[in-house]
């Protein structure tokens, strides 16, 4: 079988050095080149990752993706250079598989369009723990049962975004289940601004920055004389590559865009 050749952004970052370690690992999946904010002309080897390798290191996309011949790109870096990349990738019909949230609704129909025009695949995912999936499913479900639901997403102090993609995303799906509806009291005040976190129609979304945490999310619905909480943890980054395995291998047999891991899982 012919391997995937992929081309990985960010290989210095937690995430990106666990995704090399998976096209290394993973048979049918081969390292072209990795893209990097610096450290143009090296190798991968040079940079301190992986010594025996010979994977050639670039700063500028166009640069790499004119040199290598790749089929899919993975990037787990920031919003900007996530866009940036994703745009290019398609440009130059490359598939995108992106892991990174904070993009605007803007962005995400742009990405879908440029997908739509080169007729390959693209694949956004806030989120690539299978559980964390699971999780947005199952909240999804128990929405048609609950009304009152508030979001609680727990992320280490590095993240730039707030809320979460994941948090994000398992709003929307909950929309799609239930009605608007204002929560707690009808004259409630907040006496310090913010304390009841954002608001999406009426239900509550709050953030928690703090170093010792990876990503952890509950979901947490009331009702009279009971409460349903799912919750889902990761505490490594390891825990993401299952779901980026299967974006990668996923993307190569679609023609369209993907917003969301739950849109490929049967």
């Amino acid at each position: 079988m012919e391997k995937i050749k992929i081309v990985i952004a960010g290989p210095r970052g937690r995430m990106g050095s666990e995704a090399v370690k998976l096209a290394y690992e993973t048979p049918g999946f081969e390292l072209m080149a990795v893209l990097d904010r610096k450290n143009n002309g090296l190798t991968l080897g040079e940079i301190g990752h992986y010594p025996l390798t010979e994977v050639p290191v670039y700063s500028d996309i166009e640069e790499c993706l004119q040199a290598v011949n790749a089929d899919v790109l993975v990037d787990l870096t920031v919003p900007e250079s996530g866009m940036h990349h994703a745009r290019t990738a398609l440009v130059h019909n490359v598939r995108p598989v992106i892991g990174t949230t904070g993009f605007t609704p803007e962005d995400l129909e742009e990405l879908k369009e440029l997908s739509s025009e080169k007729g390959i695949g693209c694949i956004i995912a806030p989120n690539f723990a299978i559980g964390a999936v699971l999780m947005m499913k199952f909240a999804k479900m128990a929405a048609k049962y609950f009304d009152d639901v508030e979001i609680i997403e727990m992320h280490h102090d590095r993240k730039l975004d707030a809320p979460s993609g994941t948090a994000i995303k398992t709003a929307q799906l909950i929309t799609e289940e239930r009605q608007p509806k204002k929560q707690g009291h009808p004259e409630e005040k907040e006496t310090l601004p913010g304390a009841r976190g954002a608001d999406l129609e009426g239900m509550r979304i709050h953030s928690v920055r703090l170093p010792g945490l990876v990503a952890h999310q509950e979901v947490l619905f009331g009702s009279d004389g009971q409460t349903l909480k799912i919750r889902h943890d990761s505490y490594n980054r390891a825990s993401f590559m299952s779901g980026v395995k299967a974006a990668v291998e996923t993307v190569m047999k679609i023609d369209s865009f993907v917003y969301g891991l739950e849109n490929i899982m049967e």
